[in-house]
């Protein structure tokens, strides 16, 4: 895999990240649960164990786990 194929996007002014896979917007998450969710219904059956798997999830601007912008 060359390309993480989850995106969890930069914080948006109003808080929260917009999460895409494979370039499909799954929805606006608040909170590491939030994503999890997005991506079992996405068909990812074990989420936890990849939101710190730089394979399977790019974290971009701000950091990791944080939902409020800076």
């Amino acid at each position: 895999m060359d390309v993480a194929p989850i995106v969890v996007h930069r914080p948006s002014p109003t808080s929260g990240r917009r999460v895409t896979a494979r370039g499909q917007i799954l929805g606006l998450a608040h909170s590491d649960m939030e994503v999890v969710e997005f991506l079992h219904r996405a068909g990812l059956p074990d989420a936890e164990m990849l939101l710190d798997d730089p394979a399977w999830v790019k974290w971009r601007g701000g950091r990791a786990h944080h939902y409020e912008e800076a």
